[in-house]
């Protein structure tokens, strides 16, 4: 699915500010694969996640996805496979349009864009439908501002947009980090469920140490712009939280 080959990213080339923000990192990441990435700040985590997306180039090395070299390919290239939730709950919305019209606006990411497209009664109701397994009650809200919800529903929203169309990568860029822990524990089972649904491609960028024990099926650590440990199922089966806290010692 994803495969980095000797990835090496470097800002202010020749300058007195260098910085080697990615140094010959290779990775294979497989369909259905979800994968925590840990770190210090700095350490490389969203220059990764940048890479991946297209929102940065590689200063060199080679980013293959589905076999497909696309390492020079621009961000708008690779949306239509690739989907990204990020920290803030307000940003990958349009705040003052209904939840409707912004899970319209979902769907014309990746289509041939008319306005026919989430007019009908089935959109709606697919729409709703979907929105109904959240379990908080917006189904029936559809019409709502989504900038009028709260980080948790906007963000488990969010979600629910990136998996519209035919999505194989979801990049989860320290997702929870602004919500409160019961909204936090929802966004995260659904991107379980959801990633286990459309068996997708995910990585997790968090500096929740318990998120990091508890999700995903591998788990790794990056360190001045490397990987330092990468741990498979079984390995990470057998971690405890504190080994996870001691990483950081």
């Amino acid at each position: 699915m994803i495969d980095l080959q000797n990835l090496h990213k470097t800002y202010n080339a020749g300058q007195a500010n260098k910085v080697n923000a990615i140094q010959n990192v290779s990775l294979s990441i497989k369909q259905n694969d979800f994968v925590v990435i840990v770190g210090a700040n700095g350490s490389g985590k969203s220059t990764l996640l940048n890479l991946i997306s297209g929102n940065v180039l590689p200063s060199s090395g080679k980013i293959f996805i589905d076999d497909k070299d696309v390492s020079r390919q621009p961000e708008y290239k690779r949306s239509p496979a690739i989907a990204r939730v990020f920290q803030n709950p307000f940003s990958g919305t349009a705040a003052d349009l209904s939840i409707l019209d912004n899970f319209r606006l979902a769907a014309l990411r990746t289509q041939n864009k008319t306005l026919k497209i989430g007019v009908n009664q089935n959109f709606k109701n697919k729409i709703s439908q979907q929105i109904a397994q959240l379990g908080m009650g917006l189904e029936d809200k559809l019409s709502q501002p989504i900038g009028s919800l709260s980080g948790g529903q906007r963000q488990a929203l969010t979600l629910l947009m990136a998996v519209m169309d035919d999505l194989k990568i979801l990049l989860l860029d320290e997702p929870t980090a602004a919500l409160d822990p019961k909204a936090a524990n929802v966004v995260m089972q659904l991107a379980q469920q959801l990633t286990q649904q459309y068996q997708l491609c995910t990585i997790l960028i968090t500096h929740n140490l318990k998120d990091a024990f508890t999700y995903g099926n591998r788990i790794i650590q990056m360190a001045e712009g490397k990987i330092s440990k990468d741990l498979d199922a079984t390995a990470k089966t057998k971690l405890t939280q504190n080994e996870i806290f001691n990483w950081f010692s």
